[in-house]
């Protein structure tokens, strides 16, 4: 083997390009079981960013959704929960027009609700009375935020009929097996989900409506999230009443726990469909738990909580099914791309049915993360991943240190991902550092880490990315004088933050950021229109937070270079946030740029739009911190540079 080149960090040639990162990827989502046949989605950035329902049925994966459809969901603007497969049989929301679709076996899809301004989500077949149980969203009255309410839809076509009414939001209506309960979820303003979503139980009468809705568990402090029902009836159910999300049941009236843990089976319920675990028959849970920013796959006795681990590769394990004594799941890790994987509980035979990414990339580009612990603000501990430059086929004059790019990962109620990103390797295999923070406010450490950003957005994380970067710097493993940081939507605003309130970037890019907080409360979806008011305080009888905490407020103190990215047809972040930002360095002289993108809307699905951002946020960085470029891009226009 050579040896490596000696050349300058971030001059690094790398096979990981934007195109192969825009071209041979797909979103895997919401993995579902239906008899002996397992369905997943995938997002296509080759097709548009279209959503196709994909099932494998003895080993041979097809597509179900045809060309022209794309199943989607809009409601509370992330969707999720778009599809459900019931006897073979494809029930699917299609983005164009938002109706619900029917496809049978062998057959084109065929709409089974009337065109009105209604959306639809989160299915449940109702077989003994031939419908479907959903939450639905409609937006008939433009004056208002929309109203989403439970409802039922006949399987074969008809107007949907309200089942419960009159709060906020809703999610994850669940039939007992018998038909005889129904099970869901229910929250209102301000609160979001993660903070206070509410078990509730009502019996099913015999002309399909409720009767007798009790809460069972959840509320403020106790969140409640993913009810199952069990193959015997019991209801079971994730909730948060020891700081950590656990698994419960309901028996005799009376919630008990199953299987204590310090560790997180619940995940914040920023779209439908989630599913941290399945019953495999009556005595056998499959569960997956996160513990120190790890996923861990086990199973638990029903009747004696037992937990035994089973020993995976997979480091982050989401949407959990089990099928006739298999598990199958979306599963990822550092060193391999993510896959649909059906695992045999008996033996752990293993199968990938499907990988986001058949691009075969050599492990000598491929950095893995390390864990990291870095002090913080009063005295805390904040964490993340880092990763180091890896190329090998480069090596770094000596004495060089590498440029860091920090991320701030979205929500701000999330956490990062240690699935193989080609994103993140296509900068550290360039020779740039990477530090991806799960800062204050973090999931998957428990709801005392996750309550530090209350009261405190734009002051807790910032601080986090910004100790995670000097500690870096001090290490020595990074040039403190290079250091840049990134954001999509959240992360976007911590971004902007980082860079009007600190002195330890010398550039940014932020993605859909928030630049105004107060605009962002105007402007935004019904779904977080009130998430500001635990996030940083009432709105308007706290507006001097917002301003306090507003990058635009203090545009003034931002001294470095900014790229902004943005979906012109974002409902979330609304693109006047980024175009205010950019007038306004636009007329203080600083250096900026902005690429705004037609056809898109809170997050980037199309190639194209995927293959330009990368691109023009590396050219950016090469302009700003002076290195040459290993690969040829396209250029940016950066004002004022």
């Amino acid at each position: 083997m050579s040896q490596p080149q000696v050349a300058p960090y971030g001059a690094w040639r790398s096979p990981i390009t934007a195109d192969l990162i825009a071209s041979s990827s797909v979103r895997l989502g919401q993995v579902q079981v239906d008899g002996g046949d397992v369905y997943w989605t995938e997002g296509r950035p080759a097709e548009g960013g279209r959503v196709v329902v994909v099932r494998t049925r003895g080993g041979a994966a097809s597509d179900v959704t045809p060309p022209g459809f794309s199943a989607r969901t809009r409601v509370h603007e992330y969707g999720g929960g778009s599809f459900l497969p019931h006897r073979g049989v494809v029930y699917f929301a299609n983005d164009a027009d938002q109706r619900l679709y029917r496809q049978d076996p062998g057959a084109e899809p065929l709409p089974i609700t009337p065109p009105l301004p209604m959306r639809y989500a989160d299915m449940a077949a109702d077989e003994r009375r031939g419908r479907l149980v959903l939450v639905c969203e409609s937006h008939a009255d433009q004056a208002r935020e929309p109203e989403n309410f439970l409802a039922a839809v006949p399987a074969d076509g008809g107007h949907p009929t309200p089942l419960h009414q009159g709060r906020s939001f809703y999610a994850a209506p669940r039939l007992s097996p018998d038909g005889a309960r129904l099970a869901w979820l229910a929250w209102d303003h301000p609160h979001m989900p993660w903070d206070a979503a509410e078990l509730w139980l009502a019996d099913v009468t015999p002309d399909g409506l409720l009767s007798g809705a009790r809460m069972v568990a959840g509320g403020e402090g106790d969140s409640a999230c993913m009810p199952q029902w069990s193959p015997d009836g019991t209801l079971t159910f994730v909730a948060e009443r020891t700081g950590w999300w656990n698994l419960y049941r309901l028996r005799d009236g009376k919630v008990e726990p199953i299987c204590p843990m310090e560790a997180e089976l619940g995940e914040p319920m920023w779209s439908f469909g989630g599913s941290t675990y399945a019953f495999d028959g009556p005595g056998r849970i499959v569960c997956a738990f996160s513990r120190d920013g790890h996923d861990h796959l086990a199973t638990i006795d029903a009747a004696t909580g037992a937990l035994t681990p089973i020993a995976v590769a997979f480091s982050e394990v989401s949407y959990l099914r089990a099928q006739g004594g298999a598990a199958v799941f979306l599963g990822g890790a550092p060193d391999r791309p993510t896959a649909v994987v059906r695992l045999e509980l008996a033996g752990g035979a293993l199968a990938e049915l499907r990988r986001g990414s058949e691009a075969a990339v050599d492990p000598g580009y491929i950095s893995l993360p390390e864990p990291v612990e870095f002090p913080t603000t009063g005295g805390r501990t904040a964490y993340g991943f880092f990763y180091p430059p890896r190329n090998r086929d480069y090596a770094a004059p000596e004495g060089e240190r590498p440029p860091l790019l920090v991320m701030s990962h979205g929500g701000p109620t999330g956490d990062t991902s240690v699935a193989r990103r080609l994103d993140i390797q296509f900068w550290a295999s360039r020779g740039i550092a990477v530090l991806d923070v799960n800062y204050g406010g973090s999931t998957g450490y428990g709801r005392a880490y996750r309550e530090r950003l209350d009261g405190q957005w734009g002051v807790v994380d910032v601080d986090d990315c910004c100790n995670g970067a000097r500690w870096l710097a001090e290490q020595g493993r990074v040039d403190g004088e290079r250091m840049a940081i990134t954001g999509r939507s959240a992360g976007g605003y911590t971004t902007l933050s980082a860079l009007a309130f600190r002195d330890v970037f010398k550039a940014g890019a932020s993605y859909y950021g928030i630049g105004d907080l107060a605009a962002m409360v105007k402007d935004t979806h019904k779904f977080e229109s009130r998430y500001l008011d635990r996030l940083v305080g009432p709105y308007p009888e706290r507006a001097d937070l917002y301003a306090e905490r507003s990058a635009l407020q203090h545009v003034g103190a931002l001294e470095c270079p900014v790229i902004f990215f943005q979906g012109l047809e974002d409902k979330v972040v609304p693109p006047n946030q980024a175009e205010m930002m950019v007038a306004a360095l636009r007329a203080k002289g600083q250096p900026v740029a902005y690429l705004a993108f037609e056809g898109e809307q809170h997050g980037f699905r199309r190639a194209e739009t995927i293959r330009r951002a990368i691109e023009a946020e590396l050219y950016f960085y090469s302009r700003v911190f002076g290195f040459e470029l290993g690969d040829a891009v396209e250029p940016v226009t950066i004002e004022n540079l």
